[in-house]
C-alpha cells in the first residue's frame, strides 16, 4: 500500500490515472454518451444547483452504485458506460473518479466543479434532487 505525505501528494497521485474534463469537453462527452455523476451532499446541491441530467449518488455509496456487478448498482451502470465525476470545486470529484478506475471503470471528473460549471454559462438547475435519480433536463 502506498502512503502519502500529504493530501496533495494523494490527490495528484489520484489525478495521474485521470483523463480531467473541463465543462465543455465533459458536454462534448455527454452528448457522446457519457454520464455525470453528482456526489455532493444534498445541502451543497441545494446551494449550488445540479446539472441538468445528472445522475445523483452521493460519495459514500459511488462504488457501489456504479460497477455494474455490485449487486446494489443502478440501471445506468453498465459494462463500458463513462462516468464523469463532479463535487462542488474538483478535488473530491478527483478521488472518487480514481476509485472508480481502480475498479476498471471508466471515469474522470470535471475540473472546476459545479462551479466552473456555472462558470462556463452551462445549466445549472435548482436542487436537491433525491439520491439515485436523474436530476430534470
Amino acid at each position: 500500500m502506498t502512503t502519502y505525505a500529504s493530501v496533495d501528494d494523494l490527490l495528484a497521485a489520484a489525478r495521474s490515472s485521470l483523463e480531467r474534463l473541463d465543462p465543455r469537453q465533459a458536454c462534448d462527452r455527454v452528448a457522446a454518451g457519457a454520464l455525470i455523476v453528482d456526489i455532493r451532499p444534498g445541502w451543497q446541491r441545494e446551494s449550488d444547483g445540479e446539472i441538468p441530467g445528472s445522475v445523483i449518488v452521493e460519495r459514500n455509496h459511488l462504488e457501489w452504485r456504479l460497477h455494474p456487478a455490485s449487486g446494489a448498482s443502478l440501471p445506468q451502470a453498465s459494462d463500458g458506460q463513462e462516468w464523469i465525476v463532479v463535487c462542488t470545486e474538483g478535488y473530491t470529484s478527483s478521488l472518487a473518479a480514481s476509485s472508480l478506475v481502480s475498479l476498471g471503470l471508466q471515469a474522470s471528473d470535471l475540473v472546476g466543479g459545479i462551479h466552473a460549471w456555472r462558470a462556463a454559462g452551462l445549466p445549472v438547475v435548482a436542487g436537491p434532487s433525491p439520491v439515485g435519480v436523474t436530476t430534470s433536463s
